[in-house]
């Protein structure tokens, strides 16, 4: 079957037509069409009842492929992952349990711990030769910097900045031009993690004279909590969208009415999309927030690479901006978070409140070689959290007195492509940038084939997996996997939340989900949708779905929850496993995962694993 275009401003032009209707049709037809291909790549109707007896991956990849020929213009991805990601393969570790934006490629990161004059110098001065590189690539973690705190407050930091290392300055026009965000309209603050910065924004924000707090977000969010804790404790009230049942998609009438209620307003946290069910919202959101009154704080750590693109700040001008960044993709998703506060709002901020979270990024030093090289450390890569700005005045005062150090940093990371042929070419870089391959290879990749990769990936996921059935028994059919949120569709995001149940309908617990897939190599995600709403049609079905959110397993991830349970605040929800999927992902990743899935369609299987994590507490031991 010959799949449409996966671009579908493509199919409108290609029609050429001039009639809105006529072009609504078309892409409508599209759409149809897409998510007919991508189940037809699977034999329709057909169910798989035993894990034994799957289709091979090389079947189903050609199936794919036959049936959405497109698919094929997405190879640039393969072609990045094999040279700069290359440790995916090698290590056979399936990573799902996370979307963000990697600065660095791995490649780019061993060739750095390779090239640093530090390493070098420490092997040439041995008696011995250094000894030949074993055939797979280096498992040491080679960092690109450290993070600092400052304690200083938010608006200190947004006004003055103060002095800026070169790596925070290059890093901060790297990323700014990555997210096409210009410094006229918004000032940017490194934060440690995604909790700083929202716990930043709370604690500096205006809830005296704007007192509401508008979130929507159909999962736990631990960031997001930290926030509305705060909050609470400035006397803001706060209030949550809710999400329809079955499909998860904002409640718009309960959202409208609560956004347009003529009173003092406040914040209002809004993501494009959710990271756990891949449910996506109308940017509309954010301009009714802002046309009643609302500041708007935009969400984008669960956007895909260069959805940013389409983030339209020339029009919405949100006021507030959160995005993660993290180093190496599987390899070192350490970073930092990135606070955007648009300038012309800053002057509404409290200036006087001091809280921690806003850091620095210092070079990383040469401490682990000092027992061979005395000369090789002079800047501290960690240091207390209660450091004073007038400390990080005399890091500065020490990286101008020894320049060379501090700089070959820089010399490394600006290093391209000229020892390695193979490697694809990115984004030339000059001395007074920073390479951030990461981010290069996503600009290279694009819009629309990261988008459309995704799309393809995403769906076949999803269709696989109600494809796997429990044998039948007397005619009562127990579906393997049930699926929260949208299924196949066109327009969802690059996430799923399932669920997995035996034979006889009860749900497996998603931590010892977890905890298998971990043992073969596949990283999962476990969340908490909360903030449901049901209709009379669904009354029946809401009293088996929900469940406490202080459940025992579920709380073995969760500590806040103990806390809320003392205080009588627990809310009700679904534990879920979630699955995302990046711009590395690829379709070998997807059907280790279904292959691992059906093997609870074996009622053995189950029991087995469960007895041997209960009986040693937990703990992985070989089979």
């Amino acid at each position: 079957m010959q799949s449409p275009c996966f671009n579908c401003i493509c199919c409108q032009n290609s029609h050429g037509e001039k009639n809105p209707s006529s072009k609504i049709s078309i892409i409508i037809t599209c759409r149809r069409e897409f998510i007919d291909a991508v189940a037809s790549s699977i034999q329709p109707n057909s169910q798989f009842t035993n894990h034994e007896c799957l289709p091979s991956c090389a079947e189903l990849f050609a199936n794919l492929q036959e049936a959405c020929p497109h698919y094929s213009q997405t190879n640039l991805a393969d072609e990045i992952r094999a040279n700069e990601y290359y440790h995916l393969t090698l290590s056979k570790h399936v990573c799902l349990d996370y979307i963000g934006n990697g600065l660095f490629s791995y490649y780019q990161q061993q060739k750095m711990i390779k090239s640093h004059p530090i390493h070098d110098s420490i092997a040439s001065s041995s008696s011995a030769p250094p000894p030949p590189p074993p055939p797979p690539p280096p498992t040491h973690n080679g960092l690109f910097f450290n993070i600092s705190y400052k304690s200083v407050s938010l608006t200190t930091q947004l006004l003055y900045r103060g002095q800026e290392s070169d790596i925070e300055r290059k890093m901060r026009k790297r990323i700014m031009k990555y997210m096409n965000i210009s410094n006229h309209d918004y000032s940017m603050v490194f934060t440690a993690n995604q909790s700083s910065a929202f716990k930043l924004l709370a604690d500096s924000y205006p809830f005296e004279s704007n007192p509401n707090l508008l979130t929507v977000y159909d999962h736990e969010n631990e960031a997001v909590e930290g926030m509305i804790d705060n909050a609470k404790k400035k006397g803001a009230k706060v209030v949550s969208a809710e999400f329809s049942w079955p499909n998860l998609r904002i409640n718009s009438r309960k959202l409208r009415k609560t956004l347009s209620v003529k009173k003092k307003q406040g914040l209002f946290v809004f993501p494009l999309q959710s990271k756990v069910t891949g449910t996506r919202y109308s940017y509309q959101w954010m301009n009714i927030a802002q046309e009643n009154g609302w500041h708007v704080v935009f969400e984008a750590s669960a956007l895909g690479p260069k959805d940013m693109e389409t983030l339209g700040l020339s029009i919405f001008q949100p006021e507030f901006l959160i995005c993660n960044f993290f180093k190496v993709f599987d390899e070192n998703p350490s970073g930092f978070c990135c606070l955007f506060v648009k300038n012309s709002s800053i002057s509404q901020l409290n200036k006087s409140f001091t809280s921690l979270g806003i850091i620095r990024l210092v070079p990383v030093d040469a401490k682990s070689f000092e027992h061979k090289n005395d000369s090789s450390s002079s800047v501290s890569s960690e240091y207390n959290q209660e450091n004073s700005v007038s400390e990080f005045q005399e890091i500065e005062q020490v990286s101008d007195q020894e320049p060379k150090k501090i700089t070959t940093l820089f010399e490394i990371l600006n290093w391209g492509n000229k020892s390695n042929e193979k490697t694809l070419s990115t984004t030339t870089t000059s001395s007074n940038e920073l390479e951030c391959r990461g981010l290069d290879h996503a600009d290279k990749l694009g819009l629309i084939l990261t988008s459309s990769r995704a799309r393809y990936l995403i769906n076949w996921l999803i269709n696989a997996l109600t494809r796997l059935q429990h044998p039948h028994t007397e005619d009562i059919h127990h579906p393997l996997v049930k699926i929260y949120g949208s299924n196949m569709h066109f327009n969802r995001g690059p996430a799923v939340a399932f669920n997995v149940f035996d034979w006889k309908g009860q749900k497996i617990d998603p931590t010892l989900v977890q905890k298998l897939a971990d043992r073969h190599n596949i990283s999962l995600s476990c969340a908490f949708l909360k903030h449901i709403w049901f209709s009379k049609m669904y009354d029946d079905e809401k009293n088996t779905i929900l469940e406490s959110c202080d459940d025992d397993n579920f709380n073995n991830n969760n500590n806040n929850n103990k806390k809320k349970k003392k205080k009588g605040k627990l809310s009700c929800g679904v534990s879920v496993i979630s699955v995302s999927i990046g711009m590395m992902t690829n379709f070998e990743d997807l059907y280790k995962l279904w292959s691992f899935i059906a093997r609870f369609l074996d009622a053995d299987f189950v029991e087995k694993e469960k007895w041997r994590y209960k009986a040693l507490n937990q703990t992985t031991i070989e089979v």
